[in-house]
């Protein structure tokens, strides 16, 4: 039999995430095939320096990610994280390289700076009434003009030794291994939890041989992702710190009240005011989050490129807002997961870095992400059964 619209709807709707693998499977075999070389033993783009590298292309915009998911579920937008990202890797420049200030002073300072700045943004937006994409696409100017004004409009460099271990550095492989189990014990507690919970509440649950299953190839893929890493230098500082962004954000949105009012408030902001929630501080909140991870993506990208320059950042916003589009979040708000997020990040990674070592030109690049953007909101409305087609 053909597939209609609605098995299509259905499949996106309840495999989403699956959808997403597979096409990063499909992705990678392109880049697989079109960068092999006999000569060289192999594919290029498979090789674990390639992949090392691939991950920590793929942190900063996870970074971002993570939080722009919560962003869009609230029912906002954010157009200035490129911009604020640039700013604050120019003052981690200038206190690190200028003021030769200790890595602590400048990560607290760096720090409270984004989120001091992200909640004025939520402020503007959910106290003052001014549409987020206004606030933000100001906000993008703003800070775009104050890092040239911080860096002077040139590069401060070199940088620290110790903050170039934040973008530069790898874990030993002890460390990595012992990550890898605490990874997975995680996973398993959650999952053993989550079925306890719902049998408790007599909501469905898969059979034990299913969960078992997943769990399996949950720890392949971990082992696979700290062997490959260990044979090249080890699991990367930048990777370290999305997968704790990864963990303590997917526990904000499914194990937390404040997560919980976050999608209430995208599905349905007068009901949930109505309610009882402040509305109002939720958006606050979450814009304070973006801010956050401003700081962490801005440090990161400092510590990485061991300078800071002006241009740092241009673009990341579209990159960050693509990703959560990709990985399934709804324009419409209400709906959105942070390992949606993650997987978009890792599919527009792949794709940059694919490109990159085909030679693809800068303009041909762009064209592909644009294309990619467009049709994953095709998805999003095929899958919601929105469009009047």
């Amino acid at each position: 039999m053909p597939l209609t619209k609605n098995d299509i709807r259905r499949f996106l709707s309840e495999y989403k995430i699956v959808a997403l693998l597979m096409v990063i499977a499909l992705i990678w075999a392109f880049f697989a095939f079109m960068t092999y070389d006999a000569d060289l033993g192999g594919s290029q783009f498979l090789t674990a320096r390639n992949f090392s590298n691939l991950l920590r292309q793929m942190a900063i915009t996870g970074m971002l990610a993570a939080a722009m998911v919560f962003v869009i579920v609230a029912g906002e937008i954010d157009l200035s994280v490129g911009s604020l990202l640039g700013l604050l890797g120019g003052i981690a420049a200038v206190l690190d390289v200028t003021y030769h200030w200790p890595l602590a002073g400048t990560v607290f300072v760096v720090i409270l700076v984004g989120i001091a700045l992200g909640m004025l943004t939520g402020w503007l937006t959910a106290y003052q009434g001014i549409p987020s994409f206004i606030v933000t696409l100001g906000g993008m100017l703003v800070f775009r003009g104050a890092v040239l004004g911080a860096t002077g409009g040139t590069t401060i460099a070199p940088t620290s030794n110790e903050l170039k271990v934040i973008g530069q550095g790898y874990l030993p492989e002890i460390m990595g291994n012992g990550i890898a189990l605490a990874l997975f014990a995680v996973l398993v507690v959650m999952a053993l939890r989550t079925r306890a919970g719902r049998k408790k509440h007599d909501l469905p649950v898969s059979s034990f041989a299913v969960e078992i299953g997943r769990l399996v190839l949950a720890g392949a893929a971990i082992l696979f992702f700290v062997v490959t890493l260990n044979s090249y230098q080890g699991v990367p500082v930048p990777v370290l710190i999305l997968l704790v962004v990864l963990g303590l954000f997917s526990i904000i949105a499914n194990k937390t009240v404040f997560g919980r009012r976050i999608y209430a408030v995208g599905s349905n902001m007068e009901a949930t005011r109505l309610s009882g929630v402040n509305t109002s501080l939720v958006k606050m909140m979450v814009f304070g989050l973006m801010g956050l991870m401003c700081a962490f993506a801005g440090l990161t990208t400092t510590a990485r490129l061991a300078a800071g320059t002006p241009s740092a950042g241009f673009g990341a916003e579209l990159d960050a807002i693509a990703s959560c589009f990709i990985g399934g979040t709804s324009m419409r708000g209400g709906v959105g997961t942070v390992v949606g997020g993650m997987v978009g990040a890792l599919i527009m990674a792949s794709l940059d870095n694919g490109m990159s070592m085909l030679g693809v030109e800068t303009f041909w690049q762009q064209i592909v992400k644009g294309v990619i953007l467009v049709l994953a909101v095709w998805m999003d409305i095929v899958s919601s059964g929105t469009n009047r087609g």
